[in-house]
């Protein structure tokens, strides 16, 4: 989980499209209506493919040096960024049931204030983590 960048190979296409091609990243590909739609839909397969590849456990490829990257008549390269912690808030958000155990008196104090344990062990466990 962490932040990168990639360089990504961007082809112009005759309608005004883009074709955008991530040539480290096995299956990283995607396509924008604009240079702007095409950046947005380049970071959105880019955390996509990286979440998966963490995920997985599998091992993630050094970014090449654009600079070594063969580009055809119209290609351009631009580096791409992306947040795969980010990505995971915002689409792996679905809630995990957990059974924990606490001591009776905890609970009852707990309960008697109205605490929600859901939220408190949340906060805790990101404070813990030290996220926001």
């Amino acid at each position: 989980m962490a932040k990168y960048a990639y360089p990504a190979i961007f082809t112009p296409e005759d309608d005004g499209s883009f074709s955008i091609n991530f040539p480290d990243l096995e299956g990283c590909y995607t396509c924008g209506d604009s240079l702007e739609d095409g950046i947005e839909m380049a970071e959105d397969a880019l955390a996509l493919v990286l979440y998966g590849y963490e995920k997985d456990g599998r091992k993630i490829p050094a970014p090449s040096v654009p600079s070594e990257i063969t580009l055809s008549d119209n290609d351009f390269i631009n580096y791409i960024a992306c947040d795969t912690m980010a990505y995971r808030k915002m689409y792996n958000n679905k809630a995990v049931k957990k059974t924990l155990t606490i001591p009776e008196w905890l609970n009852e104090s707990a309960s008697a204030m109205g605490l929600n344990f859901s939220q408190v062990l949340q906060e805790a466990l990101m404070q813990k983590m030290q996220m926001k």
